[in-house]
């Protein structure tokens, strides 16, 4: 094992996040390579520096001026289009990410966390997870309602096994009881669980009365002694249509909840920022007993996962966000509109399943939050039902394991949704009644 490596492990041997680490985790680092020695040049070689693989010229990138071009005059200099992107992300970026992280999130006030390091979308946060947390064998707790790429991720990718509880208990709520007892159900001394609010593929998120259940479940689970890894898919982050609903991240409860809680937040510019194209994620750590030097020890680590696998992320992506973050004159404006925007679809929404509340055939799940609601087919194939919409109606919907049928009203104009809805419950009818 690398003595880099082995160090970081030594750091890291005292804090609750070591138990988790993978057998990669172990061996990650971040090597005084290439990138870290033009780092250092950077700062120090003011005569040439012959560090960077990049062809320059008095300071700055070659670029084809096709691709230049379509950038407005005088907005940005080539460096900040076509350059490598510094190692874990531009650092004015990460700064204000984190600013508005506490921001949107008032819970994390005084609390220590890690500053988000970039990656290249919420994907790649939560496969880094996997890769650096998450072992062959291990169990990784999880609702049955989920996003389908969490198993490929989880199972066949680390290796691991999704231990399912139903989403939903008898009342329609968040099904808290259910997530406990799978917690302790885990074998071994740790658990791992992944929760993502507003979910994919229902749409619901928990009422502030459920995020404080779920967080304190989480914590009677720590208390036997058992440590638990919490991984906050935020994808979706900040799409809350009811005043009921819990505004914050679990993170933000969880980053100092306990000290056998480990507390790490997957989110991104993605849907929070409107950029779907750009691929920019970010990960944050955070728990009760952490010092700076565990968080170091975890941001080498994951930099080096960075590292070997995307090298650096993307960097115009990175240039145009920062600067909408940081003197956009229309940027607040523009997600408000989004948000007014969502909000009447996912009402029309509610108003549209409503009307059919008599149906036997399809039960739509609870919704509340984000771009989805979804129906449970009870007991009926949502593929076959998927097909019929796509082949006699024209219309796309997602199957989910066979059993639930998405709709995406986020990608619906308000004026079709009344169709749309009705339509899936006349093709259900016509297959099923």
């Amino acid at each position: 094992m690398n003595e880099l490596a082995v160090q970081l492990n030594a750091t890291l041997e005292d804090s609750c996040a070591y138990p988790f680490l993978s057998e990669v985790g172990k061996r990650m680092y971040f090597p005084k390579g290439i990138v870290a020695q033009s780092d250092e040049a950077k700062e120090k070689a003011k005569r040439y520096n012959a560090t960077v693989g990049l062809a320059t010229s008095h300071g700055e990138p070659f670029y084809l001026s096709d691709i230049y071009s379509s950038f407005k005059d005088g907005v940005f200099k080539p460096s900040q289009i076509f350059s490598y992107a510094p190692g874990g992300g531009d650092k004015e970026l990460r700064a204000l990410w984190k600013a508005d992280m506490e921001a949107k999130n008032p819970s994390l006030k005084g609390k220590k966390t890690s500053t988000p390091i970039v990656t290249g979308g919420l994907t790649h946060t939560i496969s880094l997870i996997a890769q650096l947390f998450v072992s062959p064998g291990d169990e990784v707790v999880c609702p049955d309602l989920f996003w389908d790429n969490y198993d490929l991720i989880f199972t066949d990718l680390a290796g691991a096994r999704l231990k399912l509880f139903r989403f939903y208990d008898e009342n329609g709520h968040f099904n808290v009881g259910g997530m406990k007892e799978a917690l302790m159900g885990t074998c071994g001394s740790t658990a791992r669980i992944i929760l993502n609010f507003p979910n994919n593929p229902t749409g619901y998120t928990p009422s502030k009365e459920e995020a404080l259940a779920i967080v304190e479940a989480i914590k009677s689970v720590a208390d036997t002694g058992k440590k638990v890894l919490v991984i906050s898919d935020d994808a979706y982050f900040g799409l809350f249509f009811e005043d009921s609903t819990e505004k914050e991240s679990l993170f933000a409860y969880l980053a100092d909840a306990h000290e056998n809680i480990f507390a790490v937040k997957g989110d991104a510019a993605t849907k929070e920022e409107m950029v779907w194209g750009f691929r920019i994620g970010f990960i944050t750590y955070a728990s009760k007993n952490f010092t700076d030097e565990h968080i170091d020890a975890l941001q080498k680590k994951t930099l080096g996962a960075i590292r070997c696998t995307v090298s650096n992320c993307d960097r115009p992506g990175q240039s145009l966000l920062l600067k909408a973050m940081k003197a956009g004159k229309t940027r607040e404006e523009d997600k408000a509109a989004l948000f007014e925007e969502m909000q009447k679809r996912y009402s029309a929404v509610h108003k549209a399943v409503s009307r059919h509340s008599d149906d036997t055939v399809l039960a739509p799940y609870p919704f509340n939050s984000g771009y989805f609601m979804a129906f449970d087919t009870k007991g009926h194939d949502a593929e076959e039902l998927r097909k019929h919409l796509l082949d006699k109606y024209q219309i796309g919907a997602i199957n989910i394991m066979g059993r639930t049928l998405r709709l995406a009203y986020c990608s619906v104009e308000l004026e079709g949704l009344d169709d749309v809805v009705d339509t899936v419950y006349k093709a259900a009818g016509e297959l099923w009644s």
